[in-house]
C-alpha cells in the first residue's frame, strides 16, 4: 500500500481538502446557526464534520483501494439555513440529524428504501435543491447592497477568478474576504483575543431531542438532498473515471460516520462529487491504481482543517453576518444552476416541477415543519394528478 504513495497523490489531496473546506464551510456554519446553534455549537458541529468526513475517506479508500473522497453536506446545510429554528431548539434539530445519519445506513444495508429514494422524480428533487439555494444566492447581492465597499470586492474576486478557473473562484471569495475583513471592517479592541484559545477543539456535545417536526422538517429533506445531491452523483463520478464501486456499503458507512458527528452538531457526510473528480482524475496520479491515496491524503488534511474550526468560526464571526453568507452564496450558485436546468428540463413535469420549487423558495413552514418537506409533496401531488389526467385522457 505505501508503495503507491506519491507527491502528485499528496498534492492533490492538500488541494482537494483546501477547495472542499474553504469552499463551502460558510454555507456549513450558516446552516447550523439557521436551526439554532449557538457559535460555539456551530464550530463543534463544523469540527465534528471535517474530522468525521476526513476519516471515513481515509477508511473507505484504504478498505476499497478506489479514490473514496468525502464532502459534508453542503445541500443539506443550505436547507437547514433556509428551514430556521425549529421547535425545541438545535437539540431537534440534532436529532433530525440522527434520524437521517440512520436512514442513509439503512438506505445503504437495505436495498428497497434506496430504490425508493432513487424513485423519487428527479425533475422534484432537483426543484426542491433549487428552492432551497434560491435564498442563499441572493446573499451576494444583498452584500453589495449592505455596503458596496464590502460587498463588491468579494463579488468581483468570485467572478474574475471563475472566468479563469472556476475551481478556485470560491477560495477567491474567501480570501477577499478575509482582505475585506482586516481592512475594512471594524474589529473591537479585544476580539482577536479569543482566537488563539479557540485553536484549541472544543467539542460540544448536545443531547438530541426527538419530534415529528424534527423527522420531517430535518430528517427526512436532510434525506433526500443528501442522497438525491451527494450520494448518488458521487457514485456516478467514479464510475465515470473506470472505477466499480459497490454504493450500498459506501452509503452504510457515510450513514456511520454522520451519526457519529450528529451528537457534537454535525448534520451529514456523504459522499463527495465535484472533489470527487479531483481523487479520481488522472491529475491525482497517471496510474488509476494508485489514486486512492490522494482520497486518503485529503482524509488527513480534513481532519487537520478541522481540528481549526473553532479559530475559523470565532474569525469569521467578526464580520457582519451578511458578508459570509455572500460567500455561501457564491459557492452554491453553479449548485442552484445545475439544479435549476434539470428540474425544468423535461417539459411534463415543468409544472409539478414549479409547484415544488416555489413552495420551498417560499420558506413558509406549516405545523413546525420547512418548507422543503411540503414542496416535495406538493409537487408529487401535482405530478401524480397529471399522470391521472393523462390515463383517463387515454
Amino acid at each position: 500500500m505505501f508503495r503507491d504513495f506519491s507527491a502528485q497523490a499528496l498534492f492533490m489531496g492538500l488541494l482537494t481538502a483546501f477547495v472542499g473546506f474553504a469552499s463551502s464551510f460558510a454555507v456549513v456554519l450558516h446552516g447550523l446557526i439557521g436551526v439554532g446553534a449557538t457559535e460555539a455549537q456551530a464550530a463543534s458541529g463544523l469540527m465534528a464534520l471535517s474530522v468525521s468526513m476526513g476519516l471515513c475517506a481515509i477508511v473507505l479508500s484504504v478498505a476499497t483501494r478506489l479514490p473514496v473522497s468525502i464532502a459534508w453536506s453542503t445541500p443539506g446545510a443550505a436547507l437547514l439555513a433556509t428551514s430556521g429554528a425549529i421547535e425545541g431548539g438545535f437539540s431537534t434539530a440534532v436529532g433530525g440529524f440522527i434520524i437521517c445519519a440512520l436512514l442513509i445506513v439503512i438506505a445503504g444495508l437495505w436495498k428497497p428504501l434506496g430504490r425508493m429514494v432513487a424513485a423519487i422524480p428527479a425533475t422534484l428533487a432537483n426543484a426542491m435543491l433549487a428552492g432551497v439555494l434560491i435564498g442563499l444566492c441572493f446573499a451576494p447581492v444583498k452584500a453589495i447592497a449592505f455596503d458596496p465597499l464590502l460587498g463588491l470586492p468579494i463579488v468581483l474576486a468570485w467572478a474574475i477568478v471563475g472566468s479563469i478557473n472556476r475551481l478556485y473562484a470560491v477560495p477567491a471569495a474567501l480570501v477577499a474576504f478575509i482582505a475585506v475583513l482586516a481592512f475594512g471592517v471594524d474589529i473591537p479592541d479585544g476580539a482577536l483575543s479569543g482566537l488563539a484559545a479557540s485553536l484549541l477543539p472544543k467539542p460540544e456535545l448536545v443531547a438530541p431531542f426527538f419530534t415529528m417536526a424534527g423527522l420531517i422538517g430535518i430528517a427526512l429533506p436532510l434525506f433526500i438532498v443528501t442522497m438525491a445531491s451527494q450520494n448518488i452523483p458521487g457514485i456516478a463520478v467514479l464510475k465515470v473515471n473506470g472505477y466499480e464501486p459497490k454504493p450500498g456499503p459506501l452509503f452504510a458507512v457515510t450513514g456511520a460516520f454522520s451519526l457519529l458527528s450528529a451528537p457534537f452538531g454535525g448534520h451529514a457526510v456523504n459522499l463527495a462529487a465535484i472533489t470527487a473528480a479531483m481523487c479520481a482524475g488522472s491529475d491525482a496520479h497517471p496510474d488509476p491504481a494508485k489514486r486512492y491515496w490522494a482520497a486518503i491524503n485529503a482524509g488527513v488534511f480534513y481532519v487537520i482543517f478541522g481540528l481549526a474550526a473553532g479559530a475559523v468560526t470565532a474569525f469569521v464571526a467578526l464580520a457582519p453576518p451578511i458578508l459570509i453568507q455572500a460567500v455561501a452564496g457564491l459557492a452554491l450558485i453553479s449548485a442552484f444552476a445545475a439544479s435549476a436546468l434539470n428540474a425544468f428540463r423535461e417539459p411534463e413535469g415543468r409544472e409539478a416541477a414549479a409547484v415544488t420549487f416555489l413552495v420551498t423558495a417560499s420558506g413558509v413552514s406549516f405545523l413546525g415543519i420547512s418548507g422543503a418537506f411540503w414542496g416535495l409533496l406538493a409537487g408529487g401531488l401535482m405530478l401524480g394528478l397529471a399522470h391521472l389526467m393523462a390515463r383517463r385522457r387515454r
